[in-house]
């Protein structure tokens, strides 16, 4: 059975062979958590952003969009709590000198014991088969009661440490659960200190006359200083929403795990304004409405679960996850949370200017509560990725190596194919392939056997595979290849555009 981790590392090997993902700034040996984008990977991360906007600006009427600058007033980040409380705890290990985050390790040992119970479960559900049901071996199993049991103390009493900031309770905890530094093997900690992740900079022509400001760590500030700007332009009445997709960054104490955790990346979030008392409703339509969106790609709901937060950020009265369950562990790839109105109030009070919300229903006025959905585009980008790659025999014994992309996003969605570069095929190729591009992302390719060239196309995930042979010059008739099941049918060339846009739902 294949390790996960070695899993993991195939997939970041593939991801740079098959150019989707290159390490920045490579050849003076890298940056670190820096990466950069290649020509199949910006495809399919253009591909994620645009079903992300179809869905939330184009499909919903009270939602619009907005780009707000990553530059902003220094004061925002006053107001928003992110000066005072937008920090991490960091514990280094004296003998490896490794500079670790306190929360992560506490995460990463409640994941171990959770990959414990689930090894348990596999085993039961191969035993007894069909029979096995999982609540009732979850809550009657001693083995994986207590484990259970373990999980839930560790994680009441980390989050209460969390949301107190109780340093010393962290290092303490650290030490009782025995965690280990990964390099070194030795549990010899620092205390745990308080580390701000945001990035400054100096704006101004000349350095003595420059101003600190940050790199947005969120893209929802923009979002919250801009709300009457947008509220009055495009005259929405509550509840209605702003979406916004753009760059972010965070001085992540450690950054690790590929693209999962960068210091630079990019963020599709929407904030949803409501009338104060309505948001607890608003906060569970869209979680229920965020996970849809998910499931919708036809990844496996098992692959997908809800975890609310035990630990609150500083601006929120509710909060949860959606968790995808990457070869590492199920980790966050989007998060909802109930705001209040905590934003709004806070930039009204350090601007000194009015944000409230002229309610023409009630004759009042009042400062909106909101609900925020946000979503990591880079680890959707890796999410997608991992639940595609798949090392598959086939029935003559030969091996493939394939990305099951769902085919709305895949990056090419048809490639051309001449049989052979010889007898007009080429020339008949080039002409199928100028008329299918003006409707898909397309690629032509000559080079190599027919088979080799499939092969080529199923490791970047390319859904359909157009073939011309002798047989197109003589009824015009292609051969179109589907990617999954590699199955081979016989069309019209004039059919070609109508039939993918209908296979990949477009």
């Amino acid at each position: 059975m294949v390790k996960n981790e070695d899993v993991f590392k195939k997939i970041i090997s593939h991801c740079k062979e098959y150019g989707f993902v290159y390490p920045s700034s490579e050849i003076y040996d890298g940056l670190a958590a820096v990466y950069d984008y290649g020509p199949n990977g910006v495809e399919l991360k253009n591909n994620i952003r645009d079903y992300w906007w179809r869905s939330m600006v184009q499909q919903h009427e009270n939602i619009v969009g907005l780009d707000a600058a990553i530059f902003m007033h220094p004061t925002v980040w006053k107001a928003s709590g992110h000066v005072d409380a937008f920090k991490d705890p960091l514990i280094d290990n004296k003998d490896s000198k490794k500079r670790y985050r306190a929360d992560i390790l506490i995460e990463d040992h409640i994941t171990k014991l959770e990959e414990k119970t689930n090894k348990e479960i596999e085993k039961a559900k191969k035993r007894f088969g069909d029979k096995f049901d999982e609540k009732m071996f979850r809550e009657t199993n001693p083995k994986v009661a207590e484990t259970q049991k373990k999980i839930d103390d560790i994680a009441k009493r980390f989050a209460d440490l969390i949301n107190n900031t109780d340093l010393a309770g962290l290092r303490l905890l650290i030490e009782e659960l025995q965690i280990a530094c990964p390099v070194s093997g030795s549990r010899n900690w620092t205390d745990v200190r308080q580390f701000n992740m945001m990035f400054s900079t100096q704006m101004g022509s000349l350095i003595d006359e420059a101003s600190s400001v940050f790199l947005r760590p969120e893209t929802a500030q923009g979002i919250f200083l801009n709300y009457i700007n947008v509220q009055k332009t495009s005259r929405k009445k509550l509840p209605f929403g702003i979406a916004q997709i753009g760059k972010a960054f965070r001085n992540e104490i450690v950054a690790r795990q590929f693209i999962f955790r960068m210091r630079e990346f990019e963020q599709m979030e929407m904030e949803f304004f409501v009338k104060p008392g309505e948001e607890a409703d608003w906060y569970e339509y869209w979680k229920d409405q965020r996970m849809k969106w998910h499931l919708a790609l036809g990844i496996h709901a098992e692959k997908f679960r809800l975890h609310d937060h035990d630990k609150l950020a500083h601006y929120a009265k509710a909060g949860a996850d959606i968790e995808y369950k990457f070869p590492f562990g199920f980790k966050e790839v989007e998060g909802i949370h109930s705001r209040t109105d905590f934003d709004l109030s806070a930039h009204q009070k350090f601007s000194g200017k009015k944000l409230q919300y002229y309610d023409p229903d009630t004759k009042e006025s009042y400062v909106p509560y909101v609900v925020e959905t946000s979503i990591g585009l880079d680890r959707m980008f890796l999410a997608i990725l991992a639940n595609s790659y798949e090392e598959e025999t086939l029935d003559d014994g030969s091996k493939r190596v394939v990305l099951r992309i769902p085919p709305l996003v895949a990056p090419v969605k048809v490639t051309i194919l001449p049989l052979v570069k010889k007898d007009g095929l080429p020339e008949k190729a080039r002409k199928i392939m100028d008329n299918v591009k003006n409707y898909f992302m397309c690629q032509y390719d000559e080079k190599d056997a027919i088979g080799r060239r499939y092969r080529r196309q199923d490791a970047i995930g390319t859904p359909y595979c157009i073939t011309i042979d002798h047989q197109t010059l003589k009824d015009n008739t292609v051969t179109i290849r589907e990617r999954d099941s590699m199955k081979q049918d016989r069309i019209d060339i004039e059919k070609i555009s109508g039939i993918v846009r209908e296979k990949i739902g477009r």
